[in-house]
């Protein structure tokens, strides 16, 4: 699945075309992806302005002009891709090139730019593990896939003290509490592993060691809290992880998979120059985890 950095690529690829835009058409292709579209989903989108594109943890969120919200997914294989005239344009880095193949193409969005101009969005899928959906006006933070979701990993928000706060008294591994989407939302396998290794912390250490018994947060917490942060923000800057089957908005191919510490890197050595140890890969929870079991404690 694409990683918060990859979705936050995407956004900002897609955000000048969309936002401000009016849905002059959409062809809707096939009756579901991941799930079924929504009902009149075509004529509910039919003539809507497009007020603005964020992002909430992995999803994309269109703010329509009615205070109709459209989330959407990429899934494992998804992509959005721009069409204006003869070109076209992928946002997001890819390390294997994205679908164009129209046989994949479930829905398009005829647009009237905010410019004037004509253009087209295409949700390209092979694999159909991505969605969307409708988010009622006035019920987007209560939407299901919304209400339960943690704090941002990005800005400053996200510090030793919030860490305290979330892990006091908890016995899960380091890596699991990350991963609890109810904590910090957005934050996936391979950057948890980036970020750990930054901050010099196991995997397998239990969350709530972090945590004082005053329930202060202990420096290793709060470098952790400044490696989630860093980790993400580099990405982001880089243009995501570049993973297969992931590919950014303008098509180009990424550079932070390149600087990838642990990940992916068994057998390795250490990245940390005082360090003589060598990257090992476990298990947990059914997912690879890759660090470095001299420098991280």
């Amino acid at each position: 699945m694409p990683e918060l950095p990859e979705v936050e690529t995407v956004r900002r690829g897609l955000a000048p075309t969309l936002e401000g835009a009016r849905i002059l058409a959409v062809e809707q292709r096939r009756p579901d992806l991941r799930f079924p579209f929504p009902p009149d989903f075509v004529g509910r989108l039919t003539g809507r302005r497009v007020e603005a594109l964020s992002r909430r943890a992995k999803y994309l969120i269109a703010h329509l002009d009615d205070g109709l919200g459209l989330i959407s997914h990429l899934g494992m294989s998804g992509s959005w891709r721009i069409e204006a005239g003869e070109t076209a344009v992928v946002p997001g880095e890819f390390l294997h090139e994205r679908s164009k193949a129209a046989a994949h193409d479930h829905v398009v969005f005829h647009l009237e730019e905010r410019t004037g101009g004509l253009s087209r969005i295409v949700f390209n899928d092979p694999r159909r593990f991505g969605f969307m959906l409708f988010a009622e006006p006035g019920h987007l933070v209560d939407h299901p896939l919304l209400a339960d979701l943690g704090i941002e990993p990005t800005g400053n928000e996200l510090g030793g003290e919030i860490l305290a706060r979330l892990f006091r008294d908890k016995r899960a591994p380091l890596k699991a509490a990350l991963l609890d989407q109810r904590l910090i939302a957005g934050l996936g396998n391979i950057y948890v592993c980036e970020a750990l290794w930054r901050a010099g912390l196991s995997p397998r250490r239990l969350a709530g060691t972090l945590v004082a018994k005053s329930g202060a947060p202990t420096k290793a917490a709060d470098r952790l809290a400044t490696a989630v942060r860093e980790v993400i923000a580099d990405a982001i800057e880089a243009g995501g992880s570049s993973l297969r089957d992931y590919v950014h908005a303008d098509g180009s191919l990424g550079y932070f998979q390149h600087s990838f510490a642990v990940y992916g890197r068994e057998g390795e050595p250490c990245p940390k120059l005082t360090c003589n140890g060598v990257i090992q890969r476990i298990v947990q929870s059914g997912r690879s985890t890759f660090y470095c079991p001299v420098c991280q404690r």
